[in-house]
């Protein structure tokens, strides 16, 4: 998790955006945490929608540039981090943390171009359900892992599909193994960075990393002014917004609610997929995201009792 960006200061002392930030500070309070949580999940979902149409003129890859490129510049508008005084771990967290965020996104959504959303973002959940697992370690913890595994072998294309491949599959698993990743690093680059400049330093190397990709790919067409508008829509949507809301939540409701409230992702995924772009699942895909939710769940309190 991150600061809320809304709640650092700004360097700028004549500028307008700090009146902004108070007014939108002031409008999250008027809402339930348990309503940021869901604001935030769907603000990615729907931030995964829009890159997903994308797609039908950018390659993943191209579009993975255009939306960590945008947060990366907004987040320094908020917080920009200071690179003196770093030591050598500090960098060495700070770089692993930006390639993991690079190739986290970049597996992601070349899934998301071979899988429908639930699919997609249900496989990638798997990555935090291992961290919970882990932190857990309970007999009843293999309850969780076989709902996780029963989940996944339901949505494996054992006979031929046009919506789901193996591919797809395999691209959502390095997804999910590079979420677990960033859970472990955004927890120590916290504790080595003040406030939001962590994850604004990992941004920063992360559209770095990405961009000798992510130009290649996508050539000319990424200096189109629409793209580069919706680009920009999509980096608000997935990264700094979601990262706002989910924190402000986070300073008003216990942990393990939160957590509960996060393992509902993969069904606001299917249903933004359907809503917004079509996907319609069949009764096996939904009961495979079924039981990746039920593995989240329960894994979710089990690690919360474990730690309380």
């Amino acid at each position: 998790m991150t600061v809320n960006a809304l709640d650092r200061p700004f360097d700028d002392g004549k500028s307008r955006l700090p009146r902004l930030g108070s007014l939108a500070r002031h409008a999250a309070d008027a809402i339930p945490p348990s309503g940021l949580v869901m604001l935030g999940i769907l603000s990615v979902q729907v931030g995964a929608a829009f890159a997903k149409e994308l797609f039908a003129v950018l390659p993943p890859s191209a579009v993975v540039f255009l939306r960590i490129g945008a947060g990366a510049l907004v987040m320094l508008l908020v917080a920009r981090p200071k690179l003196k005084g770093l030591s050598w771990r500090d960098w060495a967290i700070g770089l692993t943390f930006g390639g993991t965020l690079a190739l986290m996104n970049l597996s992601f959504y070349e899934a998301l171009s071979r899988l429908p959303m639930g699919i997609a973002v249900a496989i990638e959940f798997l990555g935090p359900l291992g961290v919970a697992v882990a932190a857990s370690r309970k007999r009843l913890d293999l309850l969780w892992v076989s709902l996780a595994a029963i989940g996944v072998a339901l949505m494996a294309p054992w006979q031929e599909s046009a919506s789901v491949s193996w591919l797809g599959i395999g691209f959502a698993l390095v997804a999910g193994a590079c979420w677990a990743a960033y859970i472990l690093l955004s927890a120590a680059a916290g504790s080595r960075f003040p406030g939001t400049t962590g994850l604004t330093f990992a941004m920063v190397v992360s559209a770095v990393f990405i961009a000798p990709v992510g130009v290649t790919t996508g050539g000319a067409d990424l200096l189109q002014p629409e793209l580069l508008l919706i680009g920009l829509g999509v980096g608000l949507l997935s990264s700094v917004i979601p990262y706002s809301l989910e924190l402000k939540a986070l300073r008003r409701m216990p942990k393990h609610v939160f957590g509960v409230l996060m393992s509902l992702e993969p069904a606001a995924a299917a249903m933004i997929g359907l809503l917004v772009l079509g996907e319609i699942l069949d009764v096996l895909h939904w009961a495979a995201i079924g039981c990746i939710i039920a593995a989240s769940l329960g894994a979710t309190r089990a690690g919360d009792k474990t730690g309380g």
